[in-house]
């Protein structure tokens, strides 16, 4: 038996090694696939060597770019798709002191998720990028900064925004906070990858 403590540090570097294989997959450079990602090279090549931990933004934005989703990001790939996802099937994950449990099937355009954010985790200001976000809060209080405004969210209170308002979550409660998060990609990722007309 493992203490949290290992399973996190387990957890961590698997999600490094997937990114960099992605990248390759798309035939993308590391220079390519920062700049579309709005990230340094530097940083991106830190992410994909286990030197930084993506935060959710960030793991957005790569699935996007690398035509998969979050889920599969983390390694969270059934070996068959199944309606039906029992809890405690898949381990959760952690990412930049942040916890994902997998609440919905690998490979859909909709992607679900469980997530725990501690207090004190301030997420930088999400890039923008196609799709809508749906939050609903299971516990603690939640901070949404959407545009210029910011709002609190209680327990049962949910949230539905367009991903291209730039959007930032953080915990606004000293014992952390838990939300499903649902995010659905409303294009696939370069739907139009040659424009005859300029």
């Amino acid at each position: 038996m493992s203490t949290p403590g290992d399973d996190d540090v387990a957890a961590l570097p698997d999600v490094a090694p997937r990114l960099r294989e992605l990248r390759r997959r798309r035939g993308l450079t590391l220079e390519a696939a920062a700049q579309r990602a709005a990230l340094s090279p530097a940083h991106l090549s830190r992410l994909e060597t286990g030197g930084r931990q993506p935060s959710l933004p960030m793991l957005l934005g790569l699935a996007r770019i690398y035509g998969t989703t979050v889920s599969e990001l983390l390694g969270e790939m059934p070996p068959e798709r199944e309606p039906v996802i029992r809890a405690g099937r898949a381990a959760p994950r952690e990412a930049d002191g942040w916890t994902y449990h997998q609440s919905g099937a690998s490979g859909r355009a909709m992607q679900a998720l469980r997530v725990e954010v501690p207090y004190g985790t301030q997420r930088e200001l999400v890039r923008v990028h196609p799709g809508e976000e749906w939050l609903y809060v299971l516990t603690g209080r939640l901070r949404l900064s959407l545009g210029e405004a910011t709002h609190e969210l209680d327990p049962g209170d949910s949230a539905h925004f367009d991903s291209l308002t730039p959007h930032r979550i953080s915990a606004a409660s000293h014992g952390g906070a838990a939300f499903l998060f649902v995010h659905t990609l409303l294009q696939s990722p370069d739907p139009h990858p040659h424009h005859p007309h300029s």
